[in-house]
This record gives structure tokens, sequence and C-alpha cells, in this order.
């Protein structure tokens, strides 16, 4: 009587039956990883675990340092638009305030320019007056004194705005307030280089030279040897 063989077990390490290697690779393509292109038996990482751990630290530290970086572009970028806002606005406040300096110093002229006018009106009228007087009726005398009233008085006004007449005579000749037009001898050397005679007073205001006064000016020349002088 033959007995039935047993069915044999796989011994260990022998490759498995074709059934058994069906089911292996089902469960492979079931794991993270596994697609169309992974080799039976072969199993794929993510690639954020496959990455080491160093590289995905350098990763992170980098984003953290590229977060104030922009913190501070964008603050500065606010500063920059206030800082100009505030120069436009500055700009705009120095030349309304350059017009408005310019426009208070023109009424200011304006007024100081009437006021003098205003001061010099009665002596205006009173040279009038003299000047339509009757040549019939009056004397060269009074003729004369009344032009020298009206002379004084026209004076009067002019100084009391800060006018200064000059008549240097008998004075040393400055070339700075003086006008040479000639010289005349000296009759002595103390006289030498002093005003002799003033054709034009000069005149300053607030000590500002508005006009030379043109003068004559002594000049000394010493008389030849042996030479009397009587």
């Amino acid at each position: 009587m033959h007995k039935k063989p047993h069915a044999m077990h796989p011994a260990a390490g022998a490759p498995p039956v074709p059934a058994e290697r069906d089911a292996v690779a089902a469960g492979a393509r079931d794991l993270p990883g596994a697609g169309p292109g992974t080799e039976q038996g072969a199993l794929t990482v993510p690639a954020a675990q496959a990455a080491p751990a160093g590289q995905r630290g350098v990763g992170a530290a980098a984003d953290a340092a590229a977060e104030p970086v922009a913190e501070d572009i964008a603050r500065l970028e606010r500063e920059a638009a206030e800082m100009k806002e505030r120069l436009l606005r500055t700009a705009a406040d120095f030349d309304n305030f350059r017009k408005r300096a310019a426009r208070e110093k023109a009424e200011a002229w304006g007024r100081a320019q009437g006021d003098v006018i205003q001061r010099i009106l009665e002596a205006i009228d009173d040279l009038g007056r003299v000047a339509h007087l009757d040549p019939a009726q009056t004397s060269a005398e009074s003729l004369h004194e009344g032009v020298g009233l009206v002379e004084r008085k026209l004076l009067r006004v002019l100084e009391s705005v800060g006018l200064e007449r000059m008549d240097p005579s008998g004075q040393p000749f400055d070339p700075n307030a003086h006008e040479a037009v000639m010289t005349t001898p000296a009759p002595d050397a103390d006289r030498d280089g002093c005003v002799a005679t003033v054709f034009q007073a000069g005149y300053r205001l607030g000590g500002v030279l508005l006009r030379p006064a043109r003068v004559a000016v002594y000049a000394y020349v010493e008389p030849p040897p042996g030479e009397l002088v009587h």
C-alpha cells in the first residue's frame, strides 16, 4: 500500500510561490510612496521624510530670518513716504512765507512812500503859492524870502524821515563822501586837502550815501626858495 505524499512547505529562504509573491506586491502598492513605477517589493519614503533633518532646519531658519527683513523694508518705505510728505509740506509753507513776505514788504514800502509824500504836500503847496505870486506886486526880496521858507520847510520834512544834508565846507576832503571837481591854491599849508567850496550839497539817508557833495579842494604849493611872500 502506497502512502500519499504530504505537501511540503518551502524551506526557509526559498522563493515564494507565485500566489504569495502577488500578495506581497499588492501590499507594497498600498504603502505610502508606492506608485506605478515602483518595483515590486520596493518601498519609497515621502520627500519631507526622506530629507535629512539638518536640511529641514536650514530652510526653516532661512524663512524665519526673511520675515524681519521684509518688516524692516516695509517700515523704511513708510518712513520714506512720511519724510517726503513732510518735505513737500515744508517746501509749500516756505513758498507761501516767501510770497507773503514779499507782499508785506511791498505794502510797507508803499505806506512809507505815501507817508513821505503826505508830509511834503504842505511844502509843495507853499512852493506853488510862491510860484504864482504876481511879479508886479511882489518885490524880489519877498520872493527870495518865500523861496527860502519853502526850502527850509521841505528840508525839515525830509530830515524827519532820516535824510541828512552834508555841507563839508572847511572839512578835510573825504573821497568816500565828497567828489572833487577842481582844486584851488591853499593860502597856507594847514588848509591843504580841505574843502574850499561846496558846489552841490551831499545827502545821506539812514547812514547810506545818496549823493556825494561836489566840492573844490585846497592844494598847497610851497613857494620857490628866495621868493618873498607879501
